[in-house]
């Protein structure tokens, strides 16, 4: 990213042919926390999309291959303990990891994010016991 455009976010990715929105929310929990000790409490109704901003886009981020995302959502419960999670993985995506409470979620991410992510605040209210 450019300078200063790098945020907090939750765990993300692709998914993969022949994968499943589930099998790929899973794996990419694993490739990218080290662990998928974790249970599946709800999936998104639909799917979530957002643009890239222009000042984002006209750097030609990933190869300008992307211009924005449509995102299915899971809330999942952790399993397991916090010495399980290690982002050394083979291609780090993150460079620390930390607890957050839901409603402080909004306030952390990118802007152009933010919808989405208070729509699924909203969305898995009953899950994070809000």
């Amino acid at each position: 990213m450019p300078a200063g455009l790098a945020a907090w976010q939750m765990p993300q990715g692709g998914i993969d042919p022949g994968e499943t929105p589930t099998q790929a929310a899973l794996r990419e929990l694993y490739e990218e926390t080290g662990t998928d000790k974790a249970e599946i409490l709800a999936e998104s109704a639909h799917w979530h999309h957002y643009d890239l901003p222009p000042e984002i886009s006209a750097h030609r981020i990933w190869g300008g291959r992307y211009r924005g995302q449509a995102q299915k959502w899971f809330a999942m419960r952790f399993l397991g303990e916090d010495e399980d999670i290690d982002i050394e993985a083979t291609h780090p995506e993150f460079d620390a990891w930390r607890w957050e409470s839901p409603a402080a979620l909004p306030e952390l991410i990118v802007s152009f994010k933010r919808p989405i992510y208070v729509a699924l605040l909203g969305e898995f209210r009953e899950q994070l016991g809000l």
